[in-house]
């Protein structure tokens, strides 16, 4: 949705918290700003306004070239992280900054309806697998990729202890499965925000192959077009941090400085 093209003029200022979209003389709202860069964190959000089909224009914030040390995103995001999205049109009318990839998800649901029921049992199962992912799923594959390619030196304790833990969860995805299409039933930010989490899935040590159910769900993921989109913004950008020792360096060593 990002990358189509739209009529109009749209002034450019990379944190910039509000803009103007103008077409054939009428006001328009100005599209919601995304600071992204290409990895699983990223892809939910980008997945997220792509299944809304609302306009959005991407910030990449190159995280292996510190450029998430910005003072300007350190406005929106203070724990130096993306994604972070600007919505110009928040509560009220008045722009509004968002970051953590889960507050945001939640956001974008109950702004515009979709995705994130309002019936609270439903809501409570999304939020329940919601922050199962935010909490689990995410740190420990992440964990599992640092070990498995990004160490400088490979610590068999760590690599197993990962490379177990995301075996575990995978087969908790895999029973929950069993007997439902999604995580919480229908499709939702749940969904969302778990399959980044599953496409890098041969870096964390695992196949597929061993969970049935799991794999009939990333399939029906990959398919859905608004996911494919969503993966593909950026793609060109990625690079191979396992190699780039300067990216390493800054992704790897950071403090409370």
């Amino acid at each position: 949705m990002h990358d189509r093209p739209r009529a109009g003029k749209t002034i450019r200022n990379p944190f910039a918290p509000i803009r103007q979209t103008f077409l054939k003389e009428t006001f328009m709202a100005a599209p919601i700003e995304l600071y992204y860069w290409p990895t699983p964190n990223g892809w939910k959000i980008s997945i997220m306004l792509e299944e809304l089909g609302v306009p959005y224009e991407v910030r990449y914030v190159d995280i292996g070239k510190g450029e998430q040390f910005a003072p300007d995103f350190l406005k929106i995001s203070p724990n130096n992280r993306m994604p972070a999205i600007i919505d110009p049109d928040g509560p009220g009318g008045a722009p509004i900054s968002v970051f953590e990839s889960g507050a945001i998800l939640q956001y974008l649901g109950r702004k515009y309806g979709k995705f994130y029921p309002a019936e609270e049992r439903a809501r409570v199962e999304v939020e329940e697998w919601l922050f199962w992912q935010v909490g689990g799923l995410g740190p420990m594959a992440g964990q599992a990729h640092h070990f498995r390619q990004y160490a400088p030196e490979k610590i068999e304790y760590g690599i197993n202890r990962y490379t177990n833990e995301v075996n575990r969860l995978y087969g908790v995805m895999n029973k929950r499965l069993a007997d439902r299409e999604f995580l919480a039933g229908d499709y939702s930010i749940a969904d969302m925000a778990s399959i980044g989490w599953v496409v890098p899935h041969k870096n964390q040590g695992q196949d597929l192959d061993d969970f049935p159910n799991l794999k009939r769900w990333f399939e029906t993921m990959m398919a859905r077009p608004a996911v494919e989109r969503g993966i593909a913004v950026g793609q060109e950008k990625r690079r191979n941090v396992a190699t780039d020792e300067e990216a390493k360096k800054v992704l790897f060593n950071q403090t409370a400085r």
